[in-house]
């Protein structure tokens, strides 16, 4: 067992996990992050996608150990005060979504995407999500939601749902 120390969403956890325990078990298993699914295991879907130290990776390709001392942002981490941030909102604005499943690892790798390019073409969001597949949605609505928080087009926080209000 190997000790680590690892900030996952702002809390920090002491934890003793086996060396080649991966990141993805450790945040699901170990801390009930459930948000952060397991999708292929082979680094090919990209739906484990979080940030470590602010860059995305895909969760299933880096080990626990590998974390240590580092900042996780999960997609469980970004709502605020029960808020959802502009990408979140507009996820759901623009149906950018449907079965769900990619979703978590779609808006970690976009958030990655803007802060490096902040203003992107609909090819640059096309590439820059390549490495994330969706299985439902054609894509489409995922790139148009990208582009509404590149261009400011998302509704104000006090207008939109809160994240209590869709999941309940």
């Amino acid at each position: 067992m190997t000790h680590i120390s690892v900030t996952v969403d702002g809390t920090t956890y002491e934890d003793e996990v086996e060396p080649r325990l991966l990141l993805v078990h450790y945040l699901r298993d170990r801390l009930g992050l459930t948000g952060t699914p397991i999708g292929c295991d082979t680094s090919n879907c990209g739906a484990c996608t979080v940030e470590l130290d602010g860059a995305s990776v895909k969760s299933c390709t880096v080990l626990a150990v590998q974390a240590d001392g580092c900042e996780v942002t999960t997609v469980q981490g970004l709502a605020r005060d029960g808020e959802w941030t502009a990408l979140q909102r507009a996820f759901h604005e623009r149906h950018a979504l449907q079965c769900g499943y990619c979703t978590p690892g779609m808006i970690m790798a976009a958030r990655d995407l803007l802060r490096e390019n902040p203003h992107p073409t609909p090819d640059e969001v096309r590439k820059g999500l390549e490495g994330n597949l969706c299985r439902c949605t054609g894509y489409q609505n995922i790139v148009r939601a990208v582009l509404a928080v590149a261009e400011g087009e998302t509704a104000p926080a006090d207008q939109a749902a809160s994240a209590q209000e869709v999941t309940a």
